[in-house]
C-alpha cells in the first residue's frame, strides 16, 4: 500500500465512500470547460469562464458555510444522541434569507453586471442566480447527510451532479450549439437534478430532536461566510484579477482559467476528505479525545502535502501544453514558472483549508477569519505590484495562501482541547 493510500485509510470514516462522488465531480469541470473551450469563440468563452469562477467563488462563499456548521453541529448532537430537524429547520430559513438577498442584488444590477462581466448578457445573470440557487439547496442537504454520516447518499449527489454535467457538455457539444447560455445553464440543471435524487436518504436523516437556539447556529457563521468568502477570492483571485484589470485579454482570462483547473486537481480530491474530516474532528472534540483529534490534524496535514506533491510536479511539468490540447488555449499565454506557482498556491491553500476546519471545531471562528484577512491582503499587495499580470496573479495565488495557512498554524498551537472523559470511537457514525 503506497504512503497515500495509507493515510487515507486512517482518516475519518466516509472519505472513501465521498471519494467517489468528488472524483466525478471533479473530471466533471474539466470536462465542462474542455468541451466548452473547443466549442466556443474565445470572448464566449471568457463569459463562461467569469460565469464558472462567480459560481465557484461566490456561492461556495456564501453557502458551505451553512453546509460546514450543519455538520459540526449535526454531529456533535449525534454524539448526544438528538435529532437534527430542528437545525436543519433553522438553516432552512437562513438558506432561504440569504438567498434572497442575493438574487435581489442580482435583479437590481442585472445591467451593470452584465455589462462588466457578460459583454452585456443580461440572460447569463439570471443563469448566475439561478445555479446559486441550486448550489444552496444542496449545501443544505449535505450539511445533514455529513453530520449523520450518510456519507454514500453525500457522495452519489456530488456523482448524479457530475455525471450530469459531463453529459450535458457532450450534448451541447454533439448539437452543435455555440452558445455561452447553453454551457452556462449545465451549473444549473445539474444540481437540481442532484438535489432531487438524493432528498429520501436526507429526510431519512432527519429525525426529531430537541430545539436549537438560534445563537448556536448563527453565532459562527457570519465570520465563517467572510472567511469563506475570503478563501474563494484567493483561489479564484487570478481570473477575476485578470478580467478586472485588463479586460481585453479574452485569451489570458480564459487560459488561466484553464491553468487554475488543472493546477487545482488535488482540491477535488481534497473535497472527498474535506466533510468526513469535519464530521471526524467534530466528534472527537465533542467526546473531548484531544490525542485523536491532534491525530486526525496531523494525518489531515500529511495528505494534503502529499497530494499537492502527485498533483503538482505534472502540472508544471505538462500544464502549457495540456490547456491548448485539453481546453482550446491559445498557445504561449503561460509556461512552467506560473503552473509552479498555482500548484505551491494550491497545497498551501488545502493546508489553510485543514487548519481552517480545526479552528472551526474549536470555536475560533473569529481567529480563522483573521487569517483569511490577513492572506486576502497579502494577495491583493502581491497582485497590484507592477509587472507582468500572468505572473503578478500567479505568485500572488502562492504568497496569499501560504501567509493564511502560517497564521492558522499560529493560532493553534496549544489551542487543542485536553482529553475530559473517555472519547467516542468515530465508528458511532451509520451509515444509510
Amino acid at each position: 500500500m503506497n504512503p497515500i493510500a495509507r493515510l487515507l485509510k486512517a482518516l475519518p470514516p466516509g472519505t472513501a465512500m465521498v471519494a467517489g462522488g468528488t472524483a466525478v465531480l471533479g473530471a466533471a469541470s474539466y470536462i465542462h470547460l474542455a468541451v466548452a473551450g473547443h466549442s466556443l469563440a474565445k470572448a464566449d468563452m471568457a463569459g463562461v469562464s467569469v460565469l464558472w469562477t462567480l459560481v465557484m467563488s461566490v456561492g461556495i462563499g456564501l453557502f458551505f458555510p451553512i453546509e460546514q456548521e450543519l455538520t459540526r453541529i449535526v454531529a456533535a448532537r449525534v454524539v448526544r444522541g438528538e435529532g437534527s430537524a430542528p437545525v436543519l429547520r433553522k438553516a432552512g430559513l437562513l438558506t432561504a434569507g440569504v438567498l434572497a438577498v442575493v438574487l435581489g442584488a442580482l435583479a437590481l444590477f442585472a445591467g451593470p453586471i452584465a455589462g462588466r462581466l457578460f459583454q452585456g448578457d443580461r440572460a447569463m445573470v439570471a443563469v448566475l442566480g439561478a445555479a446559486f440557487t441550486g448550489m444552496a439547496l444542496c449545501y443544505l442537504t449535505r450539511g445533514v447527510l455529513a453530520g449523520t454520516g450518510r456519507f454514500t447518499a453525500y457522495g452519489s449527489q456530488l456523482a448524479v451532479d457530475g455525471g450530469l454535467r459531463i453529459v450535458l457538455a457532450f450534448g451541447c457539444a454533439a448539437a452543435g450549439l455555440h452558445s455561452a447560455l447553453a454551457f452556462g445553464l449545465i451549473l444549473v440543471v445539474a444540481p437540481f437534478v442532484a438535489l432531487l435524487l438524493t432528498l429520501s436518504p436526507t429526510r431519512d436523516a432527519t429525525r426529531p430532536g430537541g430545539p436549537i437556539a438560534t445563537r448556536e447556529l448563527v453565532r459562527g457563521l457570519g465570520p465563517l461566510t467572510a472567511s469563506t468568502l475570503l478563501a474563494q477570492v484567493v483561489v479564484n483571485a487570478a481570473v477575476m484579477s485578470t478580467q478586472l484589470l485588463e479586460p481585453t485579454r479574452t485569451e489570458l482570462i480564459a487560459g488561466l482559467l484553464s491553468a487554475l483547473v488543472l493546477a487545482r486537481v488535488p482540491l477535488f480530491v481534497f473535497g472527498s476528505l474535506q466533510a468526513s474530516l469535519l464530521s471526524g474532528l467534530s466528534t472527537v472534540v465533542a467526546g473531548g479525545d484531544h490525542q485523536g483529534f491532534a491525530r486526525m490534524l496531523r494525518k489531515a496535514c500529511l495528505v494534503v502535502l502529499g497530494l499537492g506533491a502527485v498533483g503538482g510536479v505534472p502540472a508544471v511539468l505538462l500544464g502549457p501544453w495540456l490547456i491548448e490540447v485539453l481546453f482550446g488555449a491559445a498557445p504561449g499565454q503561460l509556461g512552467r514558472l506560473d503552473f509552479l506557482w498555482f500548484a505551491i498556491g494550491t497545497t498551501c491553500y488545502m493546508l489553510a483549508m485543514v487548519l481552517g476546519q480545526a479552528q472551526m471545531v474549536l470555536h475560533k471562528h473569529r481567529a480563522q477569519l483573521l487569517c483569511w484577512v490577513f492572506g486576502t491582503a497579502v494577495l491583493l499587495g502581491v497582485t497590484l505590484l507592477p509587472g507582468d499580470i500572468a505572473l503578478r496573479v500567479g505568485l500572488a495565488y502562492a504568497v496569499g495562501s501560504l501567509a493564511t495557512a502560517a497564521a492558522m498554524l499560529l493560532t493553534l498551537r496549544g489551542a487543542v482541547p485536553r482529553r475530559t472523559d473517555a472519547p467516542v470511537p468515530l465508528g458511532h457514525l451509520t451509515e444509510a
